[in-house]
């Protein structure tokens, strides 16, 4: 792999010659694409694009622009970090999307990527009939802040406390809360999951806690190695983090409050486990397997 990016100093001149070599490499390296691409041209269009700053979303016009030699060896330097390092490209690029928001990332975090922004676009409908009426708002491992940001947007009277027992994941989504100007209703708390939120309740509390279980944590692609193992595996059967959630949820909800909360894969794990909770599952664009609702009385 090394002789093909000495050698393609000498042999790139465009952005489309950039494009054919990082497709080949990415395929021939057997990159994992699963942090905000799907496949190996997409990938390789954003890196290249962003590398060279330019429009993410605009490839045809650059496609054939000739690239100077300082252009050139900084996006071969991503296209190598990438492929020989195997960091994913939010990392490379610090940068990652929910829908049509955008954050800051570093590896401090885990990469954004949640079924639950898919349901606060709808702002919960229709579990929540009156989103104005949402005035406290909890985020449990709120890693970057991207649930909490999109929270404070679904819910504009709501005040969104967001938690995360990470310092380091905290210093992340200030700066996020910062960018979005939501300083003054979002405040970040440091906590393992609900232990320093005495006395405190909200009206919803979300979640997307660590939920891989320890086999699957010991097969992941390179590419989760480089986030944090906090934000992965939790315990033998992935499920420890939300048992916590769910042995303690109910003292911190107010009387109609309602709790959210993605599991992965362990949907069966979790029923078997629960039999007696009156699981709510939700739909999202994969199905309705990973992510459950349940009121507060459902809890009690």
């Amino acid at each position: 792999m090394n002789n093909y990016f000495s050698e393609a100093t000498q042999n790139l001149h465009t952005v489309r010659d950039c494009l054919r070599f990082a497709v080949s490499r990415f395929y021939q390296a057997k990159l994992f694409f699963g942090h905000g691409s799907t496949d190996a041209y997409d990938e390789a269009v954003y890196l290249i694009l962003h590398t060279l700053h330019l429009p993410v979303d605009t490839l045809a016009p650059f496609l054939d622009a000739r690239l100077n030699p300082a252009e050139l060896d900084e996006v071969l330097g991503t296209l190598r970090r990438r492929v020989e390092q195997r960091i994913p490209a939010a990392y490379l690029t610090h940068e990652a999307f929910l829908g049509e928001y955008s954050f800051y990332v570093d590896e401090r975090v885990i990469v954004p990527r949640s079924f639950i922004a898919e349901l606060l676009r709808s702002q919960l409908s229709p579990w929540i009939t009156d989103p104005e009426a949402v005035s406290s708002v909890l985020d449990l491992c709120t890693g970057s802040g991207c649930l909490a940001i999109l929270c404070a947007d679904a819910f504009p009277n709501a005040h969104v406390d967001a938690v995360d027992l990470s310092p380091h994941a905290l210093a992340v989504a200030t700066r996020n809360v910062h960018d979005y100007e939501l300083q003054a209703r979002i405040s970040l708390i440091e906590s393992d999951l609900l232990t320093n939120l005495a006395g405190r309740r909200y009206d919803l509390i979300i979640s997307n806690p660590p939920y891989v279980d320890e086999k699957s944590v010991n097969s992941l692609p390179p590419e989760y190695l480089h986030e944090p193992k906090l934000s992965l595996g939790s315990g033998h059967d992935g499920l420890d983090a939300t048992r916590i959630i769910l042995k303690h949820a109910a003292e911190h909800l107010t009387d109609n409050g309602i709790l959210i909360v993605e599991i992965g894969h362990n949907r069966e794990a979790l029923e078997a486990a629960y039999p007696k909770l009156p699981f709510t599952w939700l739909d999202v664009t994969a199905g309705d397997q990973f992510v459950f609702m349940l009121h507060r009385n459902d809890l009690i």
